[in-house]
């Protein structure tokens, strides 16, 4: 299964976090309905994942190390540089770049999930299906992801839902649920949780709160540019309607 022709560059830019939102918000969109594209990517974060292992990390020798720090001091007052030590130095570079550059290149989970929000008002692409009704938003997501997510509207308690959507955060597929606050959005982003425990679960970055938790086997991150008080009132809405 190959990617289409045309978008192999942009998928490439897409995975090294280099494309704009609105540019971003087009190619995720073609991915949805895309095989080829999508296993594409696939194809790349498997290429991470097999680097970013431990075997390959390990310590330089002291005499490697000694010989790199030699080199460069006291580089311009040697003159005599044999291939050997070159083709070490070289090899040294080249695994330092295989390991380093795509965690260098990937965004950060609060990074991706920002640029989600201001994608989503950017783009004019907030919800795909249009309707506080949860009986209508729920079923929306089958067969869409391969998970289901707890979909309620909180009305009640100051935070109605308006509907969700479909996103990619980190070449993943997440189910997205939109909920206003007075003027503003919440993008509540749910994916299946992973195996690494989460580092942390509140955050600010270029003006917008965050708050993340797991239960049930999710992982959710609820993302706005309200207050982080009424961000974390949000989570504690939600949970209770969950009963998380």
């Amino acid at each position: 299964m190959t990617a289409c022709t045309d978008k192999e560059m942009a998928l490439q830019a897409l995975f090294d976090g280099e494309l704009d939102p609105v540019a971003a918000a087009s190619l995720e969109e073609h991915l949805r309905g895309c095989a080829g594209c999508r296993a594409a990517l696939a194809r790349l974060e498997a290429v991470r994942e097999a680097l970013n292992v431990e075997g390959l990390r390990e310590v330089a020798p002291d005499r490697l190390r000694a010989k790199i720090v030699a080199r460069t001091v006291g580089a311009p007052a040697r003159k005599r540089f044999s291939l050997r030590d070159g083709a070490i130095g070289a090899i040294a570079a080249g695994v330092l770049a295989a390991v380093v550059a795509p965690q260098l290149a990937a965004p950060s989970l609060t990074t991706a999930l920002v640029d989600g929000q201001v994608r989503s008002v950017q783009s004019g692409h907030l919800v795909d299906v249009e309707t506080s009704d949860r009986h209508t938003v729920k079923p929306w997501f089958n067969g869409r992801v391969d998970f289901a997510p707890p979909v309620f509207d909180l009305k009640d308690r100051g935070y109605p839902l308006i509907g969700g959507r479909l996103d990619v955060i980190q070449r993943q597929n997440v189910a997205v649920l939109v909920f206003r606050r007075h003027l503003h959005t919440i993008n509540l982003f749910i994916r299946p949780a992973g195996a690494a425990p989460l580092l942390k679960t509140s955050a600010r970055q270029d003006g917008y709160a965050l708050r993340g938790w797991r239960a049930g086997g999710l992982e959710f991150w609820a993302v706005s540019d309200i207050e982080a008080a009424d961000l974390a009132a949000f989570e504690r809405e939600f949970r209770t309607a969950a009963r998380m």
